[in-house]
């Protein structure tokens, strides 16, 4: 039995709970019993009491901005491993399943966080043995003459035994056609994936539509990717949410007319860019330069005194130094 799980975008109206779909191969489908399903209706994410090895997993996810359909996702998966788990103590066929995962969005919006939380996930629920990540592109895996690549590759997957091997940009091994090196990098990582079976995750991240197109390219690597996740761009609410979040943990406080002005620069860049816009990781670039700028300001305010506490934490409209091109 091969499964596949995707995460979908939808409304809770249309469905009243998550499910993890599984796809049967078999001529004959199992028989549900339709009073069962009815009776016991599933639990969500959010309406699950917050006790074990999840509510760990929970408060980390409860700490990201939006991603609802990612969270319920994750826990659709913590709850087929928990099911598996007490199938197997009960004497019942409990099939291996395959975790590779697709992670397709933009930039900054969220991918390497969630493979992060992933890892130590499945390290918790002893799918993996260490649970860390190894994040690589491109350049870490092609080499620069035959069998260079491979080797390259061999050796990223066996650093990642154990835990996950997280590309980003994952399309850009396609990029070059048959002859480019890159063709041998994906021929050694689908290899990798059979000859290390249940030994590490791979997960391949990168913008949506490229990833679509890469994995069109090789008919073969859908199958072996069951788990797919989209990760939308942020609204603008979420990201005015993500930069007081930012500030926040960098002991600064944005004040509402600095909100106002940086809520108006991030409209304009979402709308009226013809850029890719890098979400969460452009708001970071304006926190960060805004706290540089808050500096100078103060030093040449107050030269060698002390502005006091609730000045040395004041974000003001002032040191929000924003322009049209992308930092």
């Amino acid at each position: 039995m091969s499964g596949r799980v995707m995460a979908r975008n939808g409304s809770s109206d249309e469905r009243p709970s998550r499910q993890i779909n599984v796809i049967l191969r078999n001529t004959e489908p199992p028989v549900v019993s339709q009073s069962i399903a009815e009776s016991e209706p599933q639990v969500s994410a959010k309406g699950l009491p917050q006790q074990g090895i999840f509510a760990e997993i929970q408060k980390e996810l409860d700490h990201l901005v939006g991603l609802d359909h990612i969270k319920e996702l994750m826990y659709e998966i913590y709850a087929l491993l928990q099911i598996a788990s007490m199938r197997s103590e009960a004497g019942l066929l409990s099939s291996a399943q395959v975790y590779h995962m697709v992670f397709k969005g933009n930039p900054g919006t969220g991918k390497t966080t969630v493979a992060r939380i992933v890892a130590k996930m499945f390290q918790r629920m002893g799918v993996l043995s260490k649970g860390h990540l190894i994040e690589v592109e491109r350049a870490d895996l092609v080499g620069e003459y035959i069998g260079h690549t491979a080797q390259k590759t061999r050796d990223l997957v066996k650093k990642a035994l154990g835990g996950i091997l997280f590309i980003d940009e994952a399309y850009s091994l396609a990029r070059g056609g048959e002859k480019d090196f890159g063709k041998e990098a994906i021929d050694t990582l689908v290899k990798a994936m059979e000859d290390h079976k249940n030994q590490f995750i791979l997960i391949l991240a990168g913008y949506s539509d490229e990833m679509d197109f890469f994995l069109s390219t090789n008919p073969g690597l859908p199958s072996r990717f069951p788990i797919q996740m989209d990760f939308p761009d942020y609204t603008i609410d979420q990201l005015i949410q993500i930069a007081e979040g930012m500030a926040k943990e960098r002991d600064y406080i944005l004040m509402p007319q600095a909100i106002l002005k940086l809520k108006q620069h991030l409209l304009r860049e979402k709308c009226e860019s013809d850029q890719v816009f890098s979400n969460a990781r452009y708001v970071r670039n304006i926190i960060e330069r805004s706290v540089r700028q808050q500096a100078v300001r103060l030093l040449n305010q107050y030269g060698g005194g002390s502005p006091g506490k609730l000045e040395l934490m004041t974000i003001r409209t002032e040191d929000l130094k924003l322009d049209v091109k992308k930092t």
